[in-house]
């Protein structure tokens, strides 16, 4: 054993010996080799790497947007409730307790996204005597006192001044896709009705 170390000393003396360098050089070389050689066996001798802490981030917590509607009209529980975002009209009316027995809800969009702030109303099933004090007033239904363009039906849109059957299913239709009328502005959105249709309704409905 120390007869093959001394014969890989030989050689690498021999070698160094060898080198076209000076003597500074050749002193420099060396004391680089030793370094390396020392880090080299530090690293081997640790035989692990260093672990890094990395830093713990807080989960992100998303909380959805609620909606406030007020509920009215023929549903069991009419009032002011609070809904989840995307919520559709079908929900608004079952977080009222459903409709009352006997209301019709083919003219509701049940489908329609409900928007914040807004009142959903159901139009409310009519009595055998309410129907028969109706028939007895000279005026139409919905005509006593203004009449509510987010309430009314067909017929009694109908029944306003100036708008035919064509022009109150557009009120209505329109009500329906796009929610209820904001302001009595709103109704010259609908197709067929200008300034001069709105100005003679303007003393006969309200919002």
């Amino acid at each position: 054993m120390n007869d093959l170390l001394a014969n890989y000393r030989n050689q690498f003396q021999d070698w160094y010996d060898g080198l076209q360098f000076s003597s500074i050089h050749k002193r420099t070389f060396a004391v680089i080799a030793v370094l390396v050689l020392s880090v080299s066996g530090v690293v081997v001798a640790k035989g692990h790497a260093v672990p890094v802490a990395l830093p713990v981030t807080e989960p992100i917590i998303l909380v959805a947007r609620s909606l406030v509607v007020d509920v009215a009209g023929g549903v069991k529980k009419p009032g002011v409730y609070s809904l989840p975002a995307n919520s559709r009209v079908t929900d608004a009316i079952a977080a009222a307790g459903g409709i009352r027995k006997g209301t019709d809800t083919s003219d509701v969009n049940l489908a329609r996204m409900v928007r914040d702030g807004e009142q959903i109303y159901v139009q409310p099933a009519v009595s055998v005597s309410t129907f028969s004090t109706s028939r007895q007033n000279t005026r139409a239904p919905g005509r006593v006192g203004l009449t509510n363009i987010n309430r009314a039906t067909v017929n009694e849109l109908e029944s306003l001044p100036g708008i035919g059957p064509v022009i109150a299913l557009k009120i209505f239709t329109y009500r329906n896709v796009n929610g209820p009328y904001s302001s009595i502005e709103d109704l010259l959105k609908v197709s067929g009705i200008g300034s001069a249709k709105l100005a003679a309704l303007k003393s006969k409905v309200r919002v």
